[in-house]
């Protein structure tokens, strides 16, 4: 008994913007966005759109792809670093918005590695004989990290001929760093247990090191603060992402390289016999350099970093669903996913489309 990929969906909002756009706000360029991370657009939602409603659209679409009914589902599980509301989490709102039964949901964690840790819940649910027809999301609403005020945000698209002051500026370009780097999206995937044991998650490879979580993370808005959020922290910019890139590109590189040729050693399985690699989307030369590690031929790698920039943990789903739509991914191709997250998680999948 396998958990097999039978349908997937995606949805990205309609709002594309530019890396000129964000020129407009902050100290950047087109130039040295693109040098970086590889990112040229991200696309961001109008106010009012939450997490939860792209995870619904893009489950819907995966539905629809599977020609699955909803009442068909036994089990939610939602990836999400950025929920609706603290909580509950964004899998009850799912659930009652896509009008499913009373299943059980779970929402995890895991930052970028999440849709990857999500698959290895579904699959161990699925060979326990506990579920049989899974809805697995990954969506991310990054905007609203995003430090520019609502004129800036005018003045972002367009609206307003009024700048940013001279203080906007320098707080907005203060985050540049991570803020060009994200968007949002939603994407799904609907799994089903299928007995003949020659489709779906083969095995998985997952890893965490907390030791240097501060390397990437929210200082504030967290419980380690009394009360939980207050005006200082919001002067101080502490809820907003930070990371020590070096830091992370290093142990990214590493720790994806190694759990990639964890999984294919011990399935005895070499790049030869995969039909692609999706890797999780964070930084183009992170990807580029893993993949001349792992010798990956140009052809088997597909990236989507430079239309959507980072969508976290809706990355590997929507590139999924993109191959699926393009005709790149037949039954039977063997797919290897790999990604690296906050935490620090890593983790790397072997799946048979």
């Amino acid at each position: 008994m396998r958990a097999v990929i039978v349908g997937s969906g995606s949805e990205i909002p309609p709002t594309v913007v530019t890396n000129r756009m964000l020129s407009r706000v902050m100290d950047t360029s087109d130039e040295w966005i693109r040098e970086r991370s590889g990112v040229e657009t991200r696309y961001y939602v109008e106010p009012g759109t939450t997490t939860s409603d792209l995870g619904v659209a893009a489950a819907r679409r995966a539905l629809v792809a599977a020609r699955v009914e909803p009442s068909a589902v036994d089990l939610v599980v939602f990836a999400t670093m950025t929920p609706d509301h603290y909580f509950p989490g964004a899998g009850p709102l799912l659930q009652a918005k896509l009008g499913l039964g009373n299943v059980p949901c779970f929402d995890i964690r895991q930052q970028c590695v999440g849709f990857l840790y999500g698959l290895q819940l579904v699959d161990a649910h699925v060979r326990a004989g506990l579920a049989r027809t899974v809805l697995l999301v990954g969506a991310e609403v990054h905007s609203g990290f995003m430090p520019y005020t609502a004129a800036n945000w005018d003045y972002l698209y367009g609206r307003t001929d009024v700048p940013p002051t001279p203080a906007e500026h320098e707080w907005n370009s203060r985050f540049r760093h991570l803020t060009v780097l994200f968007g949002d999206a939603g994407a799904a995937v609907v799994m089903r247990a299928e007995e003949d044991g020659s489709r779906g998650v083969i095995d998985q490879v997952l890893g965490t090191d907390g030791a240097e979580y501060d390397k990437l993370y929210v200082p504030g808005t967290g419980f380690k603060h009394r009360p939980y959020t207050d005006p200082e922290q919001f002067a101080r910019g502490d809820h907003i992402p930070v990371m020590d890139g070096r830091y992370v590109f290093k142990l990214a590189t590493t720790r994806m390289v190694e759990v990639a040729q964890q999984v294919l050693e011990r399935n005895r399985v070499t790049i030869d016999d995969v039909s692609l690699v999706l890797m999780h989307q964070a930084n183009r030369r992170i990807n580029e350099h893993c993949q001349k590690v792992l010798g990956i031929p140009d052809a088997k790698v597909i990236h989507n970093i430079q239309k959507y920039g980072n969508t976290t943990a809706a990355t590997i789903p929507l590139l999924w669903d993109e191959a699926a739509r393009e005709g790149r991914l037949r039954q039977g191709d063997l797919v290897l996913l790999v990604a690296f997250g906050a935490g620090m998680s890593w983790g790397a999948t072997l799946v048979r489309a």
